[in-house]
């Protein structure tokens, strides 16, 4: 969180913040990400096509999406991938958060955000989120919502059970891995509405898969999908 003030000053001074990418030590004026890393991120600019760029195109056929977007190109390793690292195991949910209203802000004016009426972060077992503390899809939604208005809805889907990490799982597997995972426990709350689903890096796409397919059952709904991270499988 960003320092102000003569205290904000003398803290950051005993106290340096930190890049969460690159580890410099942070500006007065800057948050979480230094400027030069900000700048560096391999952004995907795909809300600039959300219909039909290569993340729409995944579930064409397979869900009816009305747009998709990422904000960065995710690679394992790399230097970026630091910045998922830290909200997914270093306790850092405020950089999910921070990282979600960064993006929205960036494409607010495209209108990605036209007529979507509620956001659903993708939900984790129970299991994991009392080992993590929090969930992280459920930070980068609250993002969101703190720029675009639209409310966030974390109780209207579950997981059904706990899935192992699918890091190094083959293509196929994830598929079958991922079948009927999600259960929609309040099918009157998305009834007849456009949703974003929020998560935080797709790589096949069938963890979004499973869940926009439990939201269907809602009926008449839209779903549109934002991601922090998008990798190819």
């Amino acid at each position: 969180m960003r320092r102000t003030g003569i205290f904000g000053m003398l803290t950051d001074f005993f106290l340096p913040r930190r890049c969460v990418r690159c580890g410099c030590r942070l500006m007065a004026a800057e948050d979480i990400l230094c400027n030069t890393c900000n700048h560096g991120l391999p952004r995907t600019l795909f809300h600039l096509n959300p219909k039909e760029n290569i993340m729409a195109q995944r579930f064409w056929f397979l869900v009816p999406v009305e747009n998709a977007a990422a904000f960065f190109f995710y690679v394992p390793k790399s230097e970026t991938s630091k910045i998922v690292h830290a909200f997914k195991y270093c306790d850092r949910p405020d950089v999910a958060e921070y990282l979600g209203s960064m993006y929205a802000g960036e494409i607010l004016p495209s209108g990605f955000f036209d007529g979507i009426e509620v956001i659903v972060p993708v939900p984790l077992a129970r299991k994991r989120q009392r080992q993590r503390g929090y969930n992280q899809s459920q930070m980068i939604a609250l993002g969101i919502s703190s720029v675009t208005g639209i409310p966030v809805s974390s109780d209207a889907v579950s997981r059904c059970r706990f899935e192992k990490s699918q890091t190094h799982v083959m293509t196929s597997e994830r598929l079958a891995n991922v079948d009927g995972l999600f259960r929609l426990d309040d099918a009157k709350s998305l009834h007849g509405k456009h949703i974003l689903v929020v998560d935080d890096v797709m790589t096949t796409g069938s963890t979004l898969l499973s869940c926009c397919e439990a939201i269907k059952q809602a009926g008449d709904v839209k779903i549109s999908i934002l991601t922090l991270g998008y990798t190819y499988s």
